[in-house]
């Protein structure tokens, strides 16, 4: 029963930490705009890795299993940015 209830309040039990809120996932752009005036729009990447790309990074909305979101519901479940390295041009 205390499970139960710590898990509904997203309270941690034992000093663990709170259960993140589950994010808003998007098909377009437009619609997570919609979602969250005044916020950047990320392309969050579905799996283990917890990345978001932002506009102008080369996976923005390429990647096989992602979905636009909000980056403030991002980074407070627990997304981070990627380091995007400078790209180079081949000589």
């Amino acid at each position: 029963m205390r499970l139960f209830l710590a898990a509904c309040l997203a309270v941690p039990l034992l000093g663990g930490p709170a259960l993140a809120a589950p994010l808003a996932h998007f098909k377009t752009a437009t619609l997570a705009a919609h979602s969250c005036p005044g916020d950047t729009v990320v392309w969050a990447t579905g799996g283990k890795s917890k990345l978001y790309h932002k506009a102008g990074d080369r996976y923005y909305g390429k990647t096989r299993h992602g979905s636009f979101v909000c980056e403030k519901a991002a980074d407070s479940a627990g997304l981070h940015a990627a380091r995007m390295a400078a790209v180079r041009k081949k000589k």
